[in-house]
């Protein structure tokens, strides 16, 4: 047992340090696996599942510009004409048959275990900060299910641990798995702000212009284990939608119909 403590200690001494500057650097290339450009579109998907059966979905279209603003449009047809704004900390919903924004959090439902901020936000850089508690061999995803694949030989991920760094954010704390091979996101737990552990994220790539892309983002429930939410970002193009967008007393003039 006397030779084990000296062993560990020089195994945990191996491990790399990592500045504040360099992991704030590991979350921007992961970010670039999610949000390929400052300025995008994104058409997003959004289906509940119960038991493996699809229960729900719903249709968003989602405009991102630098400065953490997001506007989401509902486009489903039990929900078209709802927008919901997001200015840095802050969150509007907007009805279609009111003339006054409804203030709400990044926590709010949308579909599932899909709330506003997980649509809205597609970035980690600008809200969170951390450590990296070490490199480990890769979560293995939960078996049987069919967004999820085992990957073809196995993995080493970067381990970091994340607190908010911001007001307003959806989860106080993130312990994300990055492939430490190119900084893919892999995985995450999400946690609320009394500690625990609310769910958990799983990111799935692939090849869009010879590029791997996150174009699926599945959510487990720790609770409600028969169901599963996935995310599905049918596409993700360059393209920036006007400033008078981001302006919660103008949008509630605009249907932005067309858009």
């Amino acid at each position: 047992m006397s030779r084990f403590f000296p062993a560990l200690f020089l195994a945990v001494a191996a491990l790399p340090a990592f500045a504040a500057d360099e992991v704030a650097q590991l979350l921007k290339q992961a970010d670039a696996f999610r949000l390929p450009a400052e300025s995008v579109r994104v058409e997003t998907q959004v289906e509940l599942y119960r038991n493996d059966a699809l229960d729900k979905e719903r249709l968003y279209t989602v405009y991102v510009k630098p400065g953490r603003r997001s506007l989401v449009l509902m486009k489903s047809p039990s929900e078209i004409g709802q927008k919901v704004l997001m200015l840095a900390d802050q969150f509007w919903l907007l009805m279609p048959e009111s003339q006054r924004p409804l203030r709400i959090t990044a926590s709010q439902k949308l579909l599932g275990e899909a709330s506003t901020g997980d649509i809205a936000s597609m970035t980690w850089s600008e809200d969170y900060a951390g450590s990296v508690k070490g490199e480990t061999d890769c979560p293995p995803p939960p078996a049987a299910l069919p967004e999820l694949a085992a990957p073809a030989k196995p993995r080493r991920c970067l381990h970091l641990d994340l607190a908010q760094a911001r007001n307003g954010v959806t989860y106080a704390r993130v312990e994300l798995y990055l492939d430490k091979a190119n900084k893919q996101p892999v995985k995450a737990d999400l946690y609320v702000g009394s500690g625990k552990r609310a769910k958990e994220a799983w990111y799935v790539a692939t090849l869009v212009n010879g590029q791997p892309q996150i174009m699926t983002m599945l959510l487990l429930d720790d609770i409600q284990v028969n169901r599963r939410t996935v995310i599905r970002y049918r596409a993700i193009t360059p393209k920036a939608a006007p400033d008078e967008f981001f302006n919660p007393a103008a949008l509630v003039r605009n249907s932005l119909s067309g858009w």
